[in-house]
């Protein structure tokens, strides 16, 4: 009997392995994927990090709030997550620009493209999607919406040391030491 269950585990051991590297996504996503949660752990602290009082700040008076970096952002991330998948994104809901409802909605965003993200294969990453003049794939739009995503994060980062806040990223770094 006890051999029989042993021969019983092995051969579910064996089974949960295969079944694990089938779904398992490939080369392409397993490099994409950490950039974007790097940049999207530093995009979600930096909204968190900036005082509610100080989301109206403006670095000059030129440029756009800390809010409207959030809520663009959030934006953004459902366009280009909804492309990604041939589809249109809802449109972003307006009204309330508190620094709670800003950060749901860029946790919802990023919970969008979570959800898209773990969806994709190599094989969909690389097919040509939506239509128009240019044609894209779901892998380019990765590939911009991180660069989007860091560049955004860097102008946040101004922001934050104006106000005397550390930038996530920043703060990660000095633990480490």
């Amino acid at each position: 009997m006890r051999r029989a269950t042993m021969r019983l585990m092995k051969l579910l051991s064996t089974l949960i392995v295969f079944a694990g590297l089938s779904l398992a996504q490939g080369p392409v996503m397993q490099a994409v994927i950490p950039q974007y949660e790097a940049v999207k752990q530093n995009f979600v602290e930096a909204a968190e990090a900036m005082p509610e009082a100080e989301y109206g700040f403006k670095l000059s008076p030129a440029q756009r709030p800390y809010a409207e970096w959030v809520s663009h952002t959030a934006g953004m991330n459902a366009r280009m997550c909804a492309q990604m998948k041939g589809a249109q994104a809802a449109p972003p809901s307006t009204g309330d620009n508190s620094k709670a409802a800003l950060v749901k909605a860029l946790k919802d965003s990023f919970q969008y493209c979570d959800a898209t993200l773990r969806e994709m294969t190599d094989e969909a990453a690389l097919k040509t999607v939506g239509s128009g003049a240019r044609p894209v794939t779901p892998l380019g739009i990765m590939i911009s919406q991180i660069a989007q995503l860091s560049s955004h994060y860097g102008n946040m980062v101004g922001y934050l040391r104006a106000k005397g806040v550390v930038p996530p990223s920043t703060a990660r770094g000095m633990q480490k030491k």
